[in-house]
């Protein structure tokens, strides 16, 4: 299937490779440079994926007259409970297929296939932002919220609409303080709370740990405080002119404060001082608490095409905690102490993705 050196080859034919060491900056200035890619297409994640939580990547990239014309980064999840899928990529809201040329494009997506068969997946999913695979069947369960943000902050909060700006006043009347380049400790025990609250396990605190090392300065924690307390945290992600606010959340106190408004605005500031002129609000489920939240900060909802390959399922898989199935898991993880969900929640989170 991949091409690793095949003299037959005239210069200008399009070769579809893996991703070695010697090749991540090559990938990384490629992806720097095209429009379509995003923050979850650098090379870094592989070692993320593979070294944090376990899981086998393929990373491939379609090559001609030596030159990198396109890259898939493809992770394998197999588990027990949710079974065994190639995604683009797992554990990002964004992937798939990013090329120069059509013809490019067409390799990567055709590898994909055939390693899909090959390792025998229940399916390949690739979670593009724009619709590609116009033939598959495509999941409608997440959009995505993304805004233009100027440079000027007053501009940026007159743009919040009426009733949710005065939330974020009211946060800065409540005394909140944001603390930018915050620790993972204080980031951790707020977000492993948060996501315990909504009956989500949560990964290790070493995930955590590693995004931040990984990414360095284009990785950024915000905490916010009350009365020196911390009551939300977020991890951030830049890239290019884009500030993507990524894992996020509050302890339950920090709702009556208004937190998470407060958090997301401060947020928006230091991006802006960062040179940031795109805020990516992330994905959210339809008609979900966080889908109306992002909504009353005025951002318009975009559908996110994520398509499917099917190989051993016949239908779209759906793991998403809006299946029925899981509903009863939910109600029992948010009862559980949040020691205990922290100890028990990386192992179901990594297969989560």
């Amino acid at each position: 299937m991949l091409d690793q050196a095949d003299d037959s080859r005239s210069d200008d034919t399009c070769a579809i490779k893996r991703l070695g060491s010697d090749d991540e900056e090559r990938w990384d200035d490629f992806a720097k440079d095209a429009p379509q890619a995003t923050f979850f297409h650098r090379a870094a994640w592989r070692g993320i994926i593979e070294h944090g939580l376990g899981h086998r990547c393929h990373y491939l990239y379609a090559q001609r007259n030596g030159v990198i014309t396109g890259i898939l980064p493809l992770a394998e999840i197999r588990s027990r409970l949710f079974g065994h899928a190639l995604i683009s990529t797992p554990f990002c809201v964004y992937g798939g297929v990013v090329a120069r040329d059509p013809d490019s494009a067409a390799q990567l997506t055709h590898a994909a296939t055939i390693l899909a068969d090959e390792l025998h997946v229940d399916y390949l999913e690739l979670r593009d932002r724009e619709l590609h695979q116009t033939t598959w069947p495509v999941k409608d369960l997440y959009v995505g919220f993304r805004k233009a943000i100027d440079p000027d902050p007053d501009k940026n909060l007159k743009a919040i609409p009426r009733k949710q700006r005065a939330m974020v006043r009211k946060g800065i009347a409540a005394g909140l303080q944001a603390h930018h380049g915050g620790n993972i400790a204080e980031f951790y025990r707020v977000y492993a709370e948060s996501v315990r609250n909504l009956g989500t396990p949560v990964l290790s605190r070493n995930y955590y740990m590693r995004l931040q090392r990984m990414f360095g300065e284009d990785c950024e924690i915000t905490v916010v405080t009350h009365q020196g307390q911390p009551v939300a945290a977020v991890m951030s992600f830049y890239f290019r002119d884009e500030v993507h606010p990524y894992y996020g959340g509050s302890v339950a106190r920090g709702r009556d404060l208004a937190a998470n408004d407060f958090m997301y605005w401060s947020v928006m500031q230091r991006a802006v001082e960062r040179g940031a002129r795109l805020f990516d609000f992330g994905r959210s489920k339809q008609d979900s608490g966080s889908y109306h939240f992002k909504k009353h900060w005025g951002f318009e909802p975009r559908p996110l095409h994520y398509s499917y390959h099917l190989v051993r399922a016949k239908t779209v898989p759906n793991i998403s905690p809006t299946n029925n199935k899981y509903s009863l898991f939910i109600k029992a993880w948010q009862r559980l102490p949040l020691p205990v969900s922290c100890a028990l929640g990386p192992w179901l989170a990594r297969d989560l993705g």
